[in-house]
């Protein structure tokens, strides 16, 4: 049984749950992280010496950095399906990976610090808003990107819609005023068909400490 370590609430968790998912693999989590502690513990350190969700073990493999996990899994077990065998699609997949860790990942995690889980009288308006000004330059890329193909890799869904699926569905809930980008957003109601993408992605998430707090411990 594969076993993986985190709680729902965590983006990079979810990237790793809702692979595991769509690719049909059983699995047991433990919840960890964030207000449920355990991620210092000897042994969870052992296993993540950097001390963050999420971990996985598949047999004698043992490993954290949510992406490389849902390569590791698509490799594994989704070849052909969640992780493309044609060359083209799958570098596609893998560009837009990196992509997403490079350009997505700092100004939506700071949109949500600086929204979500920061007391108010530590957040910020202007790192919001140069958040959202690099998200201007950003996402008519991925805009661009989708007007020729349905997914990230082409014509099926792949690992690399995965990673950016998780990102927007935050930035779809953050943002004051979200930018106009028609390819991205018939993307997105592409995965709102997907089960797997209800039940791990979807989740509301309150915008105080306080609502954040009840939110990890509602959802586990």
């Amino acid at each position: 049984m594969i076993e993986v370590w985190g709680r729902r609430s965590s983006s990079n968790v979810q990237k790793v749950v809702w692979a595991l998912d769509e690719l049909g693999l059983p699995f047991d989590r433990q919840v960890v992280g964030g207000g449920f502690g355990g991620n210092r513990e000897p042994g969870f350190l052992e296993m993540n010496p950097n001390g963050l969700v999420p971990v996985l073990k598949d047999g004698d493999i043992t490993m954290f950095e949510s992406n490389a996990i849902v390569r590791y899994l698509a490799a594994r077990y989704g070849e052909g399906t969640l992780r493309p065998k044609d060359a083209k699609a799958l570098a596609m997949a893998e560009q837009w990976m990196e992509w997403q860790q490079l350009n997505a990942v700092p100004p939506i995690s700071a949109m949500f610090w600086h929204q979500v889980r920061l007391p108010r009288a530590q957040r910020n308006d202007k790192v919001i808003a140069d958040s959202e000004a690099n998200l201007a330059k950003m996402l008519p890329i991925a805009d661009k990107a989708l007007s020729s193909s349905p997914w990230f890799a082409g014509d099926s869904f792949s690992f690399g819609d995965i990673v950016l699926g998780v990102l927007y569905w935050r930035y779809f809930n953050l943002a004051e005023k979200r930018l106009d980008t028609p390819h991205i957003q018939r993307w997105f109601e592409a995965l709102q068909q997907r089960p797997a993408y209800r039940k791990w992605v979807m989740v509301e998430f309150g915008r105080s400490p306080e609502e954040w707090t009840a939110h990890e411990k509602a959802l586990g």
